[in-house]
């Protein structure tokens, strides 16, 4: 399934691509939400990118902060989508979400309600397998899985130091957590 010529045009967020520079925008529930771009984030994805990339089927690729339009309300920009290479080598603006296998936000102070909640029960109703947020605020990540109507029945909660393993239809994944920065104002994880 591809994202067609008009559906590109659809994106609500196209037109606000150069307006917010240094923020991300998404649009959630029907509200325009931008947040700060800081380097413990960009940094994280760049980290969760490389490792998780090597893991990766050939077939399997990246997209990172692309549009994922999901309804009239809700545009997401998901940090890192895996969806299939071939789509992915497309280099459109945006993405269905049926196309997600495989979902991660890293938390910005300013989007916590979004990443833990709002996008939680919208990647669950869409079927999308799996959703990981990484906190650098919290040092930690969850995991969830197993899709519903209201939200993932799976969640686990993993502090930062060690392996965290991700069973998914693409494979076991492993992200060494140890190496992912922390917000300073974390006294310890």
């Amino acid at each position: 399934m591809t994202v067609s010529d008009g559906d590109r045009l659809h994106s609500q967020l196209s037109r606000f691509e150069d307006m917010f520079p240094g923020y991300r925008t998404e649009t959630v529930e029907g509200a325009l939400v931008t947040s700060p771009l800081k380097p413990h984030r960009a940094r994280t994805i760049r980290l969760l990118w490389n490792a998780l990339e090597a893991q990766m089927p050939a077939e399997w690729g990246f997209t990172s902060d692309v549009a994922v339009p999901f309804d009239g309300d809700n545009e997401f920009c998901p940090d890192l989508a895996v969806i299939p290479a071939v789509e992915a080598d497309e280099d459109l603006s945006a993405y269905p979400p049926d196309l997600v296998e495989f979902a991660i936000e890293v938390v910005s102070p300013s989007r916590v309600h979004n990443d833990y909640e709002v996008e939680d029960r919208a990647y669950a109703r869409r079927g999308i397998p799996h959703y990981v947020i990484f906190d650098p605020y919290k040092a930690h990540c969850v995991t969830l899985w197993n899709p519903g109507p209201d939200g993932y029945r799976g969640r686990d909660t993993i502090s930062y130091g060690g392996k965290v393993v991700v069973e998914t239809g693409l494979g076991k994944l492993t992200v060494d957590t140890s190496v992912l920065p922390v917000d300073p104002s974390v006294v310890s994880p």
